[in-house]
């Protein structure tokens, strides 16, 4: 058996330098290592609000660091709440050594790596005037790109921890079991729900690492035990969604988890005959939606920027976007049922549905 485990694992490594060699030709974590070379001390870090493939992507990015660069200390800091829900149980199984935010403190790091985001969107962690040495991520930028000592932006790959993979393989260093749990979880979770974004090297991570991952601690992320308040927060989804179509809107109120939109919204788009979802809720003083779709000849990130114009920030990738829009302590509850009914209104316009005729859901 250990023979047979080991071809395959030989076989998928081949398979990624294959993909890696193909996608631009050229090696990059290598070039990477040489910008950081010299640095002493450097900061990993991810989005506001981290999801599981920035935080996998952190932990994976540190130990890679940690293992090439054997006179750098590599620290981790993340800003913005990860929560008490899915986000919060996976950064406790996976062991995340992290220290607090602080935006002192990050003057003291000759390098900082920037992942999964990029320097110009609206969930980077870094003062307008600070540029990271190092950008990793898989999302498509708008307008100028920033002139940054290394960046490797793949945009047809379906996560971040993907590309963080392929930089093992790229260094043929062994991924340890716990940290291939990890990087299988975060992937399959970039994955879900509105999936169509998976590329070879998304389909060669996964299977290279479920042969390596350690399975008790891949099942214990996957099977947390979630709070009430996800169950009441699922129930207000269903009962308070509204379809036009084959558009499934709905609005959840004042949620305690950050990750529950972009959950949600997964969940309603799997209602039969719904090829666009998309679910908004009140989270730290924002008003927060998640848009996902299966349909294809509109990008979910296109049509996020475009309903929220002129009242917040949005993005996201063809399938999967999500955005915001700052609350003040002026707002109330009408502002924000008619934030609601505008962004339903646009959406329904830009999918061109008819606007009127919805039907609950429940």
């Amino acid at each position: 058996m250990t023979t047979f485990v080991d071809a395959c694992l030989t076989s998928m490594t081949d398979s990624a330098v294959k993909v890696e060699q193909r996608d631009r030709m050229r090696p990059r974590c290598g070039p990477m290592l040489r910008v950081l070379a010299n640095a002493k001390k450097i900061l990993v870090t991810a989005h506001l609000h981290p999801d599981p493939d920035s935080l996998a992507s952190c932990q994976a990015m540190q130990y890679l660091l940690q293992q090439s660069l054997k006179n750098a200390t590599v620290e981790i800091r993340l800003k913005g709440q990860i929560g008490g829900g899915i986000n919060s149980a996976f950064t406790r199984i996976m062991k995340l050594d992290m220290l607090p935010w602080d935006d002192a403190a990050l003057a003291q790091y000759d390098a900082i790596v920037l992942l999964d985001t990029q320097p110009a969107f609206s969930n980077s962690p870094l003062p307008a005037n600070m540029m990271p040495k190092v950008v990793v991520d898989h999302h498509r930028g708008r307008g100028r790109r920033a002139k940054l000592s290394h960046s490797d932006i793949r945009i047809n790959v379906g996560a971040t921890a993907s590309i963080l993979f392929s930089y093992f393989m790229e260094r043929h260093l062994t991924i340890p079991a716990d940290l291939a749990a990890t990087l299988l979880y975060a992937i399959e979770t970039d994955l879900a729900g509105a999936a169509g974004q998976q590329g070879g090297l998304d389909t060669i991570a996964i299977s290279s690492l479920t042969l390596l991952a350690d399975t008790k601690r891949y099942y214990q992320m996957r099977y947390v035990d979630l709070p009430q308040s996800y169950y009441g927060a699922f129930c207000k989804a269903v009962s308070n969604g509204v379809r036009n179509e084959d558009v499934l809107i709905s609005h959840v109120d004042h949620i305690d988890y950050s990750e529950l939109p972009a959950v949600m919204a997964d969940f309603l788009l799997r209602c039969e005959g719904v090829h666009w979802s998309m679910v908004s809720a009140i989270h730290e003083g924002r008003f927060v939606f998640s848009l996902r779709t299966q349909a294809t000849g509109k990008s979910a990130g296109e049509v996020a920027r475009r309903i929220v114009k002129g009242l917040g920030d949005a993005g996201g990738h063809l399938t999967k976007a999500g955005g915001a829009i700052p609350l003040t302590d002026s707002t109330t509850p009408a502002d924000i049922e008619r934030m609601h009914k505008t962004l339903r209104r646009r959406l329904l316009r830009c999918l061109h549905v008819d606007t009127h005729r919805g039907v609950k859901l429940a």
